[in-house]
C-alpha cells in the first residue's frame, strides 16, 4: 500500500468516491484533476493539466485506437469537467512529428491539432498538448507546485534534481511551451528509461503511472521529497531572505493604513484602464517584503510563466515607511507618483527592447503587484476574480524564491524569454476569445438598504451588469441570505447603520480593502412612517431624518473623499421618493425627509461636478410587492390614509398611475443602472420610476 500521509501535501483521494466510477478512466481522470486543484500547494489557479489515455472506437473505421483526453485551453484543473477537456486520436498527434518544421515554425502546430480531434464535442486543444501525446504514459500530470518551481528555478537545478531523487527523475532545460518541448520531454524519455518524472527547468514538473490512483500518488511522493528538501534547507540556514529589516505594523494598524491608501493606488494603476484591487497582509508575504533581500529579489521578476502572465514579470516596491501619514494624499502623491511613471517608462523599454514585428501593440504598462513593506501587498486587475488570483500567484512566486534561495541561488528568466511568452501570438489570441466585458465590469457600488426590498434588487441588477457589490444593511441575517446568492469574488456584505459616522466609515474601509475603492454609491436604506402631524412624534422625525438625509449627506461626504484619491469621478443616486415632490395626507415626515434627499442631490451635483462626480434620484412610487417599507405600519397608515384596506394598497396604486402598471423593485433597480451605465453625461437629475404620476412631473 502506498503512503498516505504526508507533511506537505494533502492526500485527497476518497475510495467512497471512486467506487462508482473506477471502470471509467476519464472520469477517473476527471476526479485526480479536481483534487490536485484543491491544494494549492500542487498547482495554482488556472496552472498545470492533466491527462489520461484510453482505447476507443473509431467511429470511421470501427476500428480500436487510442484517445488522448487532456483539459482543454483555459479552465482551471480544479473545477475541471467533461465539458473542459480534449479528446484527441494519439497516433495522429505523434504523426505531427513528420511534418513539424523545428522551432522557428512550432506556433503553426496549433492549428494542426484541430486534426486530431476525435471527440466533436472537445475543448479547444492547448499548447501543452504534444508535451502529454508524445510521452507514453496512460495518466499524466503537468503540475506547478512551489517546491519544484523552486527546484526548476535554482541556478544549479540539473544538480539539484540529481540530488534530490538520484536517477528516477529526468531533467530539461527551460523551453517555453510547445512542440519542440514536447520533443524534449520524449528525448528525455528515451535517454533515461525507468524514470517516475521530470522537472523542466524554471517551469514545474511532469509525473505519470499507468492507473489514475497510481499518477496521483507519484505526483505527491514527488512533490513532498522536494518540499521536505528545501524546509531541511532553510532550518540548516536558520534564516530566509537573509532575515527581516522591518518590523511589520499591527493588524489592525495595517488594514487600516491599507485602507486609506489602496483607492489613491486604485487610481494610479488605472491611468489606462479602471482596474479593481485586491489587498493582502498574508505572514507570507509580510516576511518577504519586510527582509534584507528583497530590494535584490524582486527587481529580478518571477520565473514560472503561470506566475508572471497574471504578476507582469516585476512588482513595484514602495518606498514609503510604515509610519507614513497616509491621509496627507498629497503629500503621498508627490512620494509615489514617480515610482509609477518610472514603472510604466521601465515596461516601456522592455518592450520596446524585445518586440520584434509580429509583436501585439504593448499592453498596460501599469503594475499589477504593489508591495509595500511593514504593510502588506496589493494587486489591481481587470476584475477582483484576477487581481485575488494575480496576489495568489505573487504569493507562489515568493514561496519558489524562497525555496531557491534556500537551495542555492533563485534565477529567473531572461527578459526576452520573458516577453517571448507573455506577448505570444497564441497567449495574444487567447485574450482576444475573452468575452466583451459587461457594461459595469471594473466597477465597485456600495448600496445601502441591500438585504432586502428595493436596495436588494438593485444591488443584483449592477451584480448582475458586472459590478462588485458591496452590500450594506442594518439586518446581518438579511445580508447573509443576499450574500448567498452571489459568486465569492463579486460581492461582499457588511452591516451597517447609515446612522452612524464610524458605521459608514468602515462600510468604505471595507469596501477599499476588498476591491481598492468605490465607483457607485446608491443610498437605498430607508424605512416609513406615515402619521397626521399631531400623531408624529419627535423621535418619528428624528428617525427619518437621521436615516434618510444625515445618513445621505455623510455617506456621499466619504465617497467625495474616495473618489478624488481616484481621480476618475464617480455616481452618487440617492432613492428618493414621489413624495418628495408631491404633497399627500398624514406624510409631513416621510415626505419632508425626501424631499431633503432630493435637493441635497441636486446641490451635491452642482458643487462636485468639476470632480465628474455625478449626483442623481430616483423617485419610487408605489413599491409595495417585494418592498421592506410596506411590511409594518407604513401600509397601514397608507392604506388608512386613502381609505382602503391593505390588500387593496397594490391595485390602489397601479390604478393611479398613467400607465396603470404595479410598480416593482427591479424596475428602480433599472433606474439606478441606466443612470450609473447609460446616462453617463446627466447630473442633478430626478428620474420618476412611478408609472407616471402627473402631479409628481419634474418639469
Amino acid at each position: 500500500m502506498p503512503n498516505t500521509n504526508y507533511k506537505y501535501v494533502d492526500y485527497l483521494w476518497e475510495e467512497s468516491k471512486v467506487e462508482n466510477i473506477k471502470n471509467d478512466e476519464v472520469a477517473l481522470f476527471l476526479y485526480r484533476s479536481n483534487i490536485l486543484g484543491q491544494d494549492l500547494r500542487i498547482t495554482n489557479y488556472g496552472g498545470g493539466n492533466t491527462s489520461c489515455k484510453t482505447i476507443e472506437k473509431d467511429p470511421l473505421t470501427d476500428k480500436e485506437v487510442e484517445v488522448m483526453w487532456v483539459k482543454g485551453s483555459g479552465g482551471d484543473i480544479g473545477t475541471l469537467t467533461r465539458s473542459g477537456i480534449a479528446g484527441l486520436y494519439t497516433e495522429r498527434l505523434r504523426d505531427l512529428k513528420k511534418v513539424y518544421r523545428g522551432v522557428d515554425y512550432e506556433d503553426e502546430m496549433v492549428a494542426l491539432f484541430n486534426h486530431c480531434i476525435y471527440d466533436l464535442d472537445s475543448k479547444a486543444p492547448s499548447i501543452d498538448t504534444p508535451l502529454h501525446g508524445l510521452l507514453p504514459f496512460k495518466h499524466i500530470d503537468h503540475l506547478h507546485p512551489d517546491a519544484l518551481i523552486a527546484v526548476a528555478a535554482a541556478e544549479d537545478s540539473e544538480k539539484i534534481t540529481k540530488e534530490i531523487w538520484g536517477d528516477t527523475m529526468g531533467w530539461v532545460p527551460w523551453k517555453k511551451p510547445g512542440f519542440e518541448l514536447g520533443l524534449m520531454l520524449e528525448t528525455c524519455l528515451k535517454d533515461n528509461p525507468g524514470i517516475r518524472g521530470i522537472v523542466l527547468g524554471s517551469h514545474g514538473l511532469f509525473t505519470w503511472g499507468d492507473t489514475s490512483y497510481e499518477c496521483y500518488i507519484n505526483s505527491l511522493e514527488v512533490i513532498e521529497k522536494a518540499s521536505a528538501y528545501i524546509e531541511n534547507k532553510i532550518a540548516e540556514n536558520g534564516t530566509v531572505f537573509g532575515g527581516s529589516v522591518i518590523e511589520s505594523l499591527p493588524k489592525d494598524d495595517r488594514l487600516e493604513k491599507a485602507s486609506i491608501l489602496a483607492p489613491l493606488l486604485r487610481g494610479l494603476c488605472s491611468s489606462e484602464n479602471r482596474m479593481i484591487g485586491h489587498f493582502t497582509d498574508d505572514e507570507k508575504v509580510l516576511e518577504f517584503i519586510n527582509s534584507k533581500d528583497l530590494e535584490r529579489l524582486a527587481p529580478m521578476g518571477t520565473s514560472c510563466p503561470d506566475h508572471f502572465l497574471r504578476t507582469k514579470i516585476q512588482p513595484l516596491v514602495l518606498n514609503l515607511s510604515v509610519t507614513e501619514d497616509l491621509e496627507n494624499t498629497d503629500q503621498i502623491l508627490k512620494k509615489i507618483e514617480p515610482a509609477f511613471e518610472a514603472y510604466r517608462d521601465e515596461y516601456a523599454k522592455y518592450y520596446e527592447t524585445c518586440k520584434d514585428e509580429t509583436s501585439p501593440d504593448i499592453r498596460d504598462a501599469n503594475p499589477v503587484i504593489i508591495l509595500y513593506p511593514g504593510l502588506g501587498m496589493f494587486s489591481f486587475a481587470k476584475n477582483k476574480q484576477t487581481a485575488r488570483v494575480a496576489s495568489e500567484f505573487y504569493i507562489n512566486a515568493i514561496n519558489v524564491m524562497r525555496g531557491a534561495e534556500a537551495i542555492s541561488k533563485y534565477t529567473s528568466l531572461p527578459r526576452q524569454e520573458a516577453f517571448d511568452i507573455e506577448y505570444w501570438l497564441l497567449e495574444e489570441a487567447k485574450l482576444q476569445r475573452m468575452p466583451k466585458e459587461q457594461p459595469l465590469s471594473r466597477k465597485v457600488a456600495l448600496v445601502t438598504g441591500a438585504g432586502g426590498g428595493i436596495g436588494k434588487a438593485i444591488a443584483d441588477k449592477l451584480a448582475e451588469e458586472g459590478a462588485n457589490v458591496v452590500l450594506a444593511d442594518l439586518s446581518e441575517e438579511r445580508l447573509e441570505e443576499a450574500l448567498a446568492m452571489y459568486k465569492n469574488d463579486t460581492a461582499i456584505a457588511v452591516p451597517g447603520d447609515v446612522t452612524n459616522y464610524n458605521s459608514i466609515d468602515n462600510l468604505y474601509k471595507q469596501a477599499c480593502l476588498a476591491f481598492g475603492g468605490v465607483d457607485i454609491v446608491v443610498h437605498s436604506a430607508g424605512l416609513a412612517i406615515s402619521k397626521p402631524i399631531e400623531e408624529t412624534t419627535e423621535q418619528d422625525w428624528d428617525l427619518l431624518q437621521d436615516v434618510l438625509v444625515k445618513g445621505q449627506f455623510v455617506l456621499a461626504k466619504e465617497a467625495v473623499k474616495i473618489y478624488r484619491k481616484q481621480n476618475f469621478g464617480g455616481d452618487f443616486v440617492s432613492i428618493a421618493s414621489k413624495n418628495g415632490l408631491v404633497s399627500g395626507p398624514n406624510n409631513v415626515g416621510y415626505g419632508t425627509a425626501k424631499a431633503a434627499q432630493q435637493h441635497m442631490s441636486r446641490l451635491l451635483a452642482a458643487e462636485l461636478g468639476a470632480d465628474h462626480v455625478r449626483v442623481n434620484v430616483v423617485n419610487p412610487d408605489g413599491v409595495i410587492v417585494g418592498s421592506k417599507i410596506w411590511e409594518g405600519e407604513w401600509a397601514e397608515g397608507r392604506a388608512k390614509a386613502y381609505g382602503i384596506s391593505v390588500e387593496e394598497l397594490p391595485a390602489h396604486y397601479a390604478k393611479r398611475n398613467l400607465l396603470n402598471e404595479i410598480i416593482y423593485p427591479a424596475d428602480i433597480a433599472n433606474g439606478v443602472f441606466s443612470l450609473v451605465a447609460i446616462l453617463n453625461k446627466s447630473t442633478g437629475n430626478i428620474i420618476n420610476v412611478d408609472g407616471g404620476m402627473a402631479n409628481a412631473f419634474v418639469r
